[in-house]
């Protein structure tokens, strides 16, 4: 299976965004809120639920079980609760990549 230049940057992002978060935005605790964003591509385990795991044409935003758009409040609820914070942004920078990658 090869993966388009789209996919790779796609990725890429998935990795960069949430580190670039943590670096602006929480400095003294940098390395924890990189982890704690990066830990929201968890939800990219409901991929493991259909087939193909992986399809760069399907949109994942609507599609996917953690990726549904009923759930994207509950994933703003935890950004605004400090304690659920960071994993809340993770999640949020999550949804907003893949919708970007379903619609740009």
């Amino acid at each position: 299976m090869t993966l388009s230049l789209s996919f790779a940057i796609h990725i890429m992002l998935h990795m960069a965004v949430p580190v670039l978060v943590a670096a602006l935005f929480y400095r003294d605790q940098f390395r924890y809120a990189s982890l704690m964003m990066l830990a929201g591509w968890l939800i990219d385990f409901d991929h493991l639920l259909v087939t193909p795991i992986i399809d760069q044409d399907r949109c994942s935003i609507g599609f996917h079980l953690l990726h549904r758009y009923w759930i994207v409040p509950i994933y703003a609820i935890l950004a605004l609760i400090p304690k659920t914070r960071l994993i809340g942004l993770g999640l949020l920078i999550h949804i907003v990549l893949d919708w970007m990658d379903c619609y740009l």
